[in-house]
């Protein structure tokens, strides 16, 4: 399964910049002025898993092509991040650039909702509270601005509900339906773009404006936008070297789609073979007949059997061969509840 998040935000709070660290890459165009971003921007973005190279080093040990040890292509779960224009009080009506853009985070399964708390004084502050003293006010202008985007989302929720009730009164019909696509509904996560001097006290910004904000503390991820952008630079070992001196063990944007993940109630299965080693996303509590379907959604239909071995030992005895002999293999039937890292391999019939 794919999916797709959101981000949403004020003007000028750093969104593109986001965007373009996640991508590696300039394809959101960034400025100093509100409404830069037109067009949403779109981009799957790899997800970090060093699972994959550890299972990809054991099969190459496995298979041999012309007498050398051949490494197989690696396949990573992904998430499409989706760059929306910047949203201010009023969007529900039209203002800005309104409700073109809110149906555009309709369409995706999670909002990330992205505020401001870094210093930069030459930012043009759009859309929220202005009175406050800039480092003084950080927390204040947080909420204010968060209050502003979720206000304008229920609003639009509102309008959505008011409209499907006069048409189903039209119909005849006493009650709305219960599918309506309300963005009250979908899952959300919760960026600070931080000052880099912030990064070393992450933790403890998160656990004070989770409380601050009212949301669940795995909800909420201190980031510097601007620092991501300049890590998307560099190689992984000056990566490394730079998180080290910033006092942080890992970028982020890996933090932020792990509480995606999360967030979403999502885990990923396993596959490795001679073709590639892959991560496939499913929602936790899946059955293995509906995880098969995955890969293609003839297994579902032919299903016979997984076989599933755990992570650990699939690395420890050096692949599916030992796993096999070493009785570390499970055989599970269609009701098997999938596991984060379970290594699978499933039996189709004809």
């Amino acid at each position: 399964m794919g999916l797709s998040i959101s981000i949403v935000g004020l003007p000028n709070v750093g969104k593109s910049t986001l965007f373009n660290a996640l991508l590696k890459k300039q394809q959101a165009y960034v400025a100093n002025f509100p409404f830069a971003t037109i067009e949403p921007n779109i981009g799957v973005v790899p997800v970090p898993d060093d699972r994959l190279d550890k299972l990809a080093d054991v099969v190459s040990e496995q298979w041999l092509v012309d007498g050398e040890h051949k490494r197989p292509p690696l396949v990573p779960a992904t998430v499409e991040f989706v760059d929306i224009a910047g949203l201010i009080a009023g969007a529900s009506k039209g203002e800005g650039l309104g409700n073109k853009f809110l149906s555009n985070i309709r369409e995706t399964d999670a909002i990330c909702y992205i505020l401001r708390v870094f210093s930069d004084p030459d930012i043009i502050r759009v859309g929220g509270v202005k009175d406050l003293p800039l480092r003084q006010g950080f927390a204040g202008q947080a909420k204010s601005d968060f209050e502003i985007l979720k206000i304008e989302l229920d609003l639009a929720d509102e309008e959505m509900i008011d409209r499907a009730s006069a048409k189903a009164s039209a119909g005849g019909k006493t009650q709305v339906k219960n599918d309506l696509p309300l963005f009250s509904r979908k899952p959300f996560l919760v960026v600070l773009n931080v000052d880099e001097a912030d990064l070393e006290k992450a933790g403890d910004i998160e656990t004070e404006y989770a409380g601050k904000l009212g949301i669940d503390r795995n909800q909420i991820v201190a980031i510097c936008a601007k620092t991501e952008s300049e890590l998307s630079e560099l190689s992984p070992e000056d990566q490394k070297a730079y998180l080290k001196n910033l006092g942080v063990d890992e970028s982020g944007l890996e933090r932020l789609i792990q509480k995606a993940f999360a967030t979403l109630g999502l885990i990923t299965f396993l596959t490795a073979g001679e073709k590639e080693v892959r991560a496939w996303t499913l929602p936790a509590g899946t059955d293995a007949v509906r995880a098969s379907g995955v890969i293609h959604t003839d297994f579902e239909k032919k299903f016979i059997k997984a076989d599933v071995v755990d992570f650990n030992d699939f690395i420890s005895n050096n692949g599916w061969k030992n796993c096999r002999e070493l009785g570390k293999v499970r055989s599970e039937g269609r009701d098997y509840i999938m596991k984060d890292g379970d290594i699978v391999e499933f039996k189709i019939g004809a």
